[in-house]
């Protein structure tokens, strides 16, 4: 063999080992969450070998990671005219079928990259799984299925184990997920993700202690692997979620490890949007609106920042920036719209027609923020009930009775809110005293028909809440009906009664059984004499120069 073939032959070998270290860096760079790296280092493989199928792939995967789907497609259709690692793109196409709830097609592309495999082949398998897996659409027991046939020809394959045990977590089975993840880490210790997702497991059981020795283990290994930072800001979170008296030092260690995360990664604007929806979720509305604005600096088109822009000028009373912002998001039809969208818009709305003091009411704008606050809770009902919950009573303090009604009855349309009984009560008292203002002609009977209606799921859920069946009373009272106003102004008297001395001793209480006894004295005075002189003389035992009691039992004798 003469001496130029000899050396083209090494030049080839040294090329092909180049390029599958460049591929092992941008995967090290991809699990590191370093995504901008990630492009950099297969664009350059790309570039030096277009027909490297396996690059594009991973290029792809990359792109739908950062949500951009329209580039991961363009690398997809490129890998599948690859002379290697083609048939790996039909699973990229297979994902993207997947996210659009189109599982027939996924299938059909999933087949085209198994077809003909080689005995000894899982890597098509587990991209698979892993499709299965992080689809907007999970289907986690088809992820193990799948993963499960791979493991069936090599069990001892880190990469397999970690997928199956993403797959088990998702699919919420504790113990199978621990299993997969702790043989991943034996099989090859430098999986650190492996690792840290034993921690992840602790964070979801609320051990957080015990989540945060783990991930600190994870640190003494490898101080500069990114994603562990962001799992401890999350834990500390979460921590100070279920600590509210330590909420704040919780909190401010989460962003420190946010920070941190964001410096270990590449501060791009995908990592940023990340580290803004943490804001977001954390409350930090100063520190959000300058992420925004550093994001506005990167790309002033990109349509996301308009969320946290509106979301953060909400926060901080520029409801003007906030309406414009939301709004614009929102028109967006490419824009993914969450429930969050409409209800800060809602209430940035909500903010502007009110104003600070709530003299002056712009009702349109009041009228078209309730319907955006409306949208919100039927996107997800659970969610934002506290919100909502907060906004009407902040109406209600203003006095501003009829708005308030109108967020309650949002509010009291979700049964399974934990605010469910308090919002009725405030519902009934919104609509009661908004029947009672002093410029009021004639009070709305249907209106105060919903409030009978709202003091009675409160009574239904909670018997012991006396004042409930007071301005049930009162309510029934505006209504004229004389039957249940007395019905519940005698049901507030026997609660009130079986509470005890205590209770019956207070001068409050004291005074609304005075108007309990009166006010049915009075229903009955036309048609039961007796009955009406019965309960004036029982307010007299109570208080024997009530003067309303004495004038009327003179009037009735």
């Amino acid at each position: 063999m003469n001496k130029v073939k000899v050396l083209s032959i090494a030049l080839l070998a040294i090329v092909a080992t180049s390029r599958a270290q460049d591929l092992n860096q941008a995967k090290k760079a991809i699990d590191a969450e370093q995504f901008e790296s990630a492009k950099t280092i297969l664009k350059s493989i790309i570039n030096a070998k277009p027909a490297n199928g396996t690059a594009a792939f991973y290029l792809g995967n990359v792109y739908m990671l950062q949500n951009n789907i329209d580039s991961a497609k363009i690398y997809y259709q490129k890998g599948l005219a690859g002379t290697e690692g083609a048939k790996l793109n039909n699973i990229g196409f297979g994902l993207i079928d997947l996210d659009n709830g189109n599982t027939a097609a996924a299938e059909e592309k999933f087949a085209l990259a198994t077809k003909d495999l080689k005995k000894k082949d899982i890597e098509e398998y587990l991209f698979i799984g892993r499709a299965y897996t992080y689809s907007l659409k999970p289907d986690y027991k088809k992820a193990i299925e799948v993963l499960n046939k791979a493991k069936l020809i090599n069990p001892q394959d880190a990469q397999l184990n970690l997928a199956l045990g993403n797959a088990y977590f998702g699919d919420k089975n504790q113990n199978e997920a621990y299993s997969a993840y702790r043989n991943a880490y034996t099989i090859d210790n430098t999986l650190i993700r492996a690792k840290m997702q034993l921690g992840v497991l602790l964070k979801g059981a609320k051990a957080y202690t015990e989540a945060i020795k783990a991930f600190d283990e994870v640190i003494a290994i490898n101080p500069n692997y990114g994603p562990v930072y962001r799992e401890l800001a999350e834990t500390y979170y979460l921590w100070g979620r279920n600590e509210p008296s330590k909420y704040r030092v919780y909190v401010d260690k989460a962003l420190v490890n946010y920070e941190k995360y964001l410096s270990l990664t590449d501060y791009s604007l995908n990592s940023r949007m990340r580290h803004a929806d943490f804001l977001v979720l954390a409350g930090e509305y100063k520190a959000l609106e300058t992420e925004a604005n550093k994001m506005i600096e990167l790309d002033k088109v990109n349509p996301r920042i308009l969320r946290y822009l509106g979301i953060s000028a909400y926060q901080n009373g520029n409801y003007d920036v906030a309406i414009k912002s939301l709004e614009g998001f929102i028109a967006n039809p490419a824009n993914k719209i969450i429930a969050m969208d409409y209800q800060t818009l809602g209430f940035a709305k909500i903010k502007k027609a009110v104003g600070e003091d709530g003299k002056a009411i712009d009702n349109a704008l009041f009228d078209n923020a309730i319907l955006d606050v409306k949208k919100a809770s039927e996107m997800d009902a659970n969610g934002l009930s506290l919100n909502i919950s907060d906004v009407g009573k902040k109406l209600y303090e203003l006095k501003l009775f009829k708005q308030a009604a109108a967020i309650y009855e949002i509010a009291v349309a979700n049964k399974e809110s934990k605010n469910y009984v308090l919002d009725n009560f405030y519902l009934g008292n919104s609509l009661y005293f908004d029947n009672t203002r002093k410029d009021i002609v004639k009070p709305d009977p249907i209106a105060l028909q919903r409030a009978d209606m709202a003091y009675g799921a409160v009574i239904e859920a909670s018997p012991k809440t006396q004042d409930a069946y007071l301005y049930r009373a009162r309510t029934n009272s505006l209504l004229e009906n004389d039957e249940m106003t007395i019905k519940y102004y005698n049901d507030y008297v026997n609660v009130v009664t079986e509470k005890g001395p205590e209770e019956l001793a207070k001068p409050a209480t004291v005074k609304k059984i005075i108007e309990s006894y009166n006010t049915s004295a009075a229903s009955y005075a036309n048609t039961d004499k007796a009955k009406a002189i019965e309960y004036f003389n029982k307010t007299l035992a109570l208080d024997p120069a009530n003067q309303y009691a004495l004038d009327s039992l003179k009037s009735l004798k």
